[in-house]
């Protein structure tokens, strides 16, 4: 069955590129020129895969994203937005989107992405069982139960993005061995472009401020200068 990419952009151009080459992909693309209608198509239901802009009429892209997390069900949301500061990426991140493409963007950047995620759902609809096998892993004060896809700092839960924790299960399930930015990319985002190893760095300075006590001086995901990170060994 095809799958429905929801594609979020007021910038016609743009939003019919998209579409040719989602199309290219073997999806079918839904274009949407504001915020608001974009929320309705995505609540009818029938939608794998929301690339979404953050400027946008009507309801702007973070709150639309922000609606999206909040109902039921996990579907994955790739921003689409001209601003590239590290506040807008971080924002994106935080309403649980879960990758981001700065314009101007290249094709195979974007095939990239848009597989990656479908890929991610994949494998996450076919492992259920080999989750369910995995046991809570403890280190220090930090608990991660992989079949609830909770985290707990002491007693107190924590709020992760489903990249967010993709990338902490990945770290803790390997303690104390150095990954590089590129190798986290293969490994957890499904993809590695060469220049966008920043993605990398965002979600670990997200992913620090949320379980370190001190993310200046990071207990359990530590800085290997010049190399990656590693995990609390």
């Amino acid at each position: 069955m095809t799958r429905n990419v929801l594609i979020v952009e007021d910038n016609l151009e743009i939003g019919e590129l998209v579409c040719i080459h989602v199309a290219e992909l073997g999806l079918n693309p839904i274009l949407c020129d504001r915020g608001n209608t974009g929320l309705d198509r995505f609540r009818a239901g029938g939608i794998d895969l929301v690339v979404l802009d953050l400027m946008l009429p009507g309801l702007d892209g973070l709150s639309v994203c922000r609606e999206i997390r909040s109902g039921p069900g996990y579907v994955p949301v790739l921003i689409l937005t001209a601003k590239s500061t590290e506040l807008d990426r971080v924002l994106g991140l935080e309403m649980g989107a879960d990758d981001y493409l700065t314009k101007p963007f290249s094709v195979a950047e974007l095939s990239a992405r848009v597989k990656a995620l479908l890929r991610r759902v994949d494998a996450m609809a076919s492992a259920p069982m080999l989750e369910a096998c995995d046991e809570e892993l403890v280190a220090g004060g930090l608990r991660i139960d992989p079949m609830r896809r909770r985290v707990l700092v002491g007693d107190k839960a924590v709020d992760l993005t489903a990249r967010e924790f993709d990338l902490l299960w990945h770290f803790a399930r390997h303690p104390g061995r150095v990954f590089s930015r590129a190798q986290l990319l293969d490994s957890v985002w499904g993809y590695n472009h060469e220049g966008y190893e920043h993605t990398v760095n965002t979600h670990i300075n997200r992913l620090r401020g949320k379980i370190e006590t001190d993310p200046a001086q990071p207990a359990f995901i530590q800085t290997v200068w010049g190399v990656g990170y590693r995990f609390l060994e």
